[in-house]
């Protein structure tokens, strides 16, 4: 199977699991299955890269197994940890009994708690791991999470050296608040979301929202672009888009200009600030109604 007809099969498969994607995220997934390598999304937040993964798990019907980056992120709590309450009170039951036979009790299976990355490497099918936001945790950790993704080995010194039963298809996400580090960038495939244009969007909420008509899809595909063109100081992303396209289908609405004060009112589903709610008046939701209608 040729990569131009793989990215075409992978569009088309994602489309059935409710995600729309472009032709170059397509491609980018087709490339990490035939090479076997991680892929890198970086992309402002809201613009769906976390529901890549999402899909991607739905796709091929396997568990997604997610961690959640943040400062401050150790190996323990990405890799394993001890069920050190269970271990306590296991010494306690033998307290008295044989020193070695104790210590190889409680630093046995039973008491060892899998943490995303463990649990991704020992399934017996190869799961969808999301790395989310990476670029939230330190240098320190990317770097303890290349070693990972190049040998798919663990090494825990009670039990000695974990290998992986399968390899998952590993999906890392950045904002872009940190710079990362250029090891990592080389081990990965990388791709670019942007904010959807009023084509893809338009496809997306008639995929998401049930019920909606195509012209008023099409009319909020339009005037989210507009107010994503607008001074925020947060730019909504395809979440509020869905939500605000839910809502207004909710009320009966079937024209945007047709019904100005509903459309106004709703304006919390994008509009997630105090100073961009007040920086959208009701005038300029007119005047940005009015170039769309």
């Amino acid at each position: 199977m040729t990569a131009t007809l793989a990215r075409g099969q992978i569009a088309e498969r994602l489309a059935g699991v409710g995600y729309v994607a472009d032709q170059g995220l397509a491609t980018a997934l087709a490339l990490m299955d035939m090479l076997g390598r991680p892929l890198l999304l970086e992309g402002e937040a809201g613009v769906g890269k976390t529901e890549v993964a999402k899909a991607l798990a739905a796709l091929h019907g396997v568990e997604l197994i997610r961690l959640q980056c943040y400062e401050g992120l150790d190996r323990n709590e990405a890799l394993y940890e001890w069920n050190y309450q269970s271990q306590l009170l296991a010494i306690k039951i033998r307290e008295g009994g044989d020193a070695k036979q104790i210590e190889d009790e409680i630093f046995s299976e039973k008491y060892l708690l899998e943490r995303p990355l463990l649990a991704a490497i020992r399934k017996d099918v190869p799961p969808v791991l999301l790395i989310d936001e990476i670029d939230r945790a330190d240098q320190e950790f990317e770097a303890f999470l290349l070693e990972i993704l190049s040998d798919f080995q663990v090494s825990i010194p009670e039990l000695g050296t974990i290998r992986a039963k399968t390899i998952p298809r590993v999906v890392l996400t950045s904002n872009g608040t940190r710079e990362l580090s250029d090891a990592l960038r080389r081990r990965c495939l990388y791709h670019v979301i942007d904010f959807p244009d009023v084509d893809r969007e338009v496809r997306i909420l008639l995929v998401r929202v049930p019920g909606i008509d195509a012209e008023l899809a099409f009319q909020i595909a339009r005037l989210v672009e507009r107010i994503r063109k607008e001074d925020l100081s947060k730019t909504p992303g395809i979440a509020e888009s869905l939500d605000w396209a839910a809502a207004l289908v909710g009320l009966g609405v079937t024209r945007l200009d047709a019904d100005r004060e509903a459309v106004y009112d709703t304006l919390s589903c994008v509009l997630k600030t105090r100073e961009d709610q007040s920086r959208i008046t009701r005038e300029v939701s007119d005047r940005l109604i009015g170039k769309v209608a």
